[in-house]
């Protein structure tokens, strides 16, 4: 279990009572708990969420932005995160010091964020150190980590990003420093710098299971962008040879990914942009227009129901969803909730306060540029 996690209990989900409980039933008891709660309960969804744990949110974005519309809520005493474990870390973070946070079930995760931990991190800087002046590196993590990574820019002068926000982050450690080191995910960080005109030749991969990172010391002297070796499961099944099939079987059809994608698939596609983007997108879209989009599975069909006006395909023929997402469901949603009702609370993710001042102060500098 991740070191900045705190659960006041961690008995397993009692199998008779919700996981053989039909949908119907656990649907009755998770609304008996909102009417219950009021607004001292707030339950956040994220877009990658299953259609039937997401109808039950009162908030539905992103990461980030799930985490600062529950900062500003006045009311909440308890936030319910259907999403994965860093992004309740996030929201505990951000949150106020009476706010408690929840997942519904802990190990619902994120590959990409598990490709980065903080000693690899610490023990990359550290080697990056004999051949560089890492004073001159700003590190840069993606939203997608943990809290303790969060910190570990915090107290270096470094800073948070998302997919939203990639490039003006990057303008921004630019402005002050030479280098970016980017983690975890290697695709985000390429596909910024290329957009900005930096150079493959000046951007390197760090790989933490190999010495210096599989690089020579000429070329780490030679870098700007220090490229983690991490990657999101679900946008990397994503290939060049989607893009090209789609193209043949349906002429005139717009492809939109997000820039986790790998850099053929962005080169290869019409838009790339992060969820929110992605969500406009197909909203302005006019009527009768033919789109494949490259992301997770269940945001993409929930995209092609709400908007039947239009033409929505998912750009992979592979079954390609958050499957650590998948874990939150309606009986550890609803196991969750009553426990909250009933005051013996499951499920508590809670950054220590060390680990709170530094990852905010990360954050802090994300948000202040707008």
């Amino acid at each position: 279990m991740n070191a900045t996690t705190t659960p006041l209990a961690a008995e397993p989900l009692p199998f008779d009572d919700y996981r053989h409980a039909p949908d119907a039933q656990l649907e009755a008891r998770i609304e008996a708990v909102k009417r219950e709660m009021g607004r001292s309960l707030l339950i956040l969804g994220h877009h990658y969420q299953q259609d039937e744990v997401i109808r039950f949110a009162d908030l539905r974005g992103d990461s980030l932005k799930l985490s600062q519309l529950a900062a500003a809520d006045r009311d909440c005493r308890a936030i319910v995160f259907c999403g994965v474990h860093f992004m309740a870390e996030t929201a505990d973070i951000l949150s106020r010091e009476d706010v408690t946070v929840h997942l519904p079930d802990m190990t619902a995760g994120c590959s990409m964020a598990d490709m980065a931990d903080l000693d690899s991190v610490e023990a990359a800087w550290s080697d990056l150190a004999e051949v560089i002046d890492v004073s001159d590196v700003t590190p840069v993590t993606y939203i997608n980590s943990t809290a303790e990574l969060k910190a570990f820019c915090g107290r270096h002068g470094g800073i948070v990003c998302t997919s939203s926000n990639a490039r003006k982050v990057l303008d921004w450690a630019f402005a002050r420093r030479r280098r970016a080191l980017f983690f975890p995910d290697q695709h985000l960080g390429r596909n910024t710098a290329r957009s900005m005109g930096i150079p493959l030749e000046e951007m390197i991969v760090w790989d933490p299971r190999r010495d210096m990172g599989g690089n020579s010391t000429r070329a780490i002297e030679d870098s700007r962008v220090i490229l983690w070796r991490g990657h999101c499961s679900v946008h990397q099944m994503f290939k060049p040879a989607h893009v090209a099939q789609f193209r043949e079987r349906h002429p005139g059809i717009q492809i939109l990914v997000h820039p986790e994608c790998s850099m053929p698939v962005v080169e290869a596609s019409d838009l790339v942009g992060s969820t929110e983007f992605i969500l406009k997108t197909i909203a302005e879209a006019p009527a009768g227009s033919e789109w494949a989009v490259g992301t997770e599975l269940h945001l993409v069909n929930r995209l092609a129901k709400e908007h039947p006006d239009k033409k929505v395909h998912f750009l992979s023929p592979m079954v390609c969803m958050c499957s650590t997402m998948y874990r939150i469901d309606l009986p550890h949603l609803a196991w969750c909730l009553e426990n909250l009702a009933r005051g013996t609370p499951v499920n508590r993710v809670q950054v220590p306060d060390d680990v709170k001042a530094s990852a905010r102060e990360s954050l802090r500098r994300m948000l202040e540029l707008g």
